[in-house]
């Protein structure tokens, strides 16, 4: 009976482990945005991230702009885009199935930078 009850619980816990590592850390697309920085702001009560919404060109049937909304990472790329407020910007980005509290708000992680337009210097953060 020990035996059943110790390979019962073992097989819990690694199917356990596996649904989170699926839910939260496989990377389901990886691609590019770009669009117009709206809003880039670091918030959170207990974990402090970074947030971001970029509006994308082009209209949706009812005349409202495409937002996209994401979090960040890395402090490098969030120092790039905190100086980048109100510009054209092309993003890298992963998504997740889920999110966590101290990764962000969003599915949509932006982990580089590949182009700020109208930036005094080109500013380029290649993806890892």
């Amino acid at each position: 009976m020990k035996k059943i009850l110790w390979i019962f619980t073992a097989i819990v816990l690694v199917a356990f482990v596996v649904f989170f590592y699926w839910r939260f850390y496989f990377v389901l697309a990886e691609g590019t945005k770009a669009g117009q920085l709206n809003t880039f702001q670091r918030k959170g009560i207990l974990f402090k991230t970074y947030e971001g919404k970029i509006i994308q060109s082009g209209f949706k049937a009812n005349v409202e702009s495409n937002y996209f909304e994401f979090s960040v990472t890395s402090e490098s790329v969030a120092n790039t885009l905190l100086h980048s407020s109100g510009k054209e910007v092309e993003l890298h980005y992963k998504r997740h199935i889920g999110s966590l509290p101290w990764r962000g708000d969003e599915s949509y992680i932006v982990d580089s930078v590949y182009a700020v337009q109208g930036a005094s210097i080109q500013m380029d953060i290649k993806p890892k």
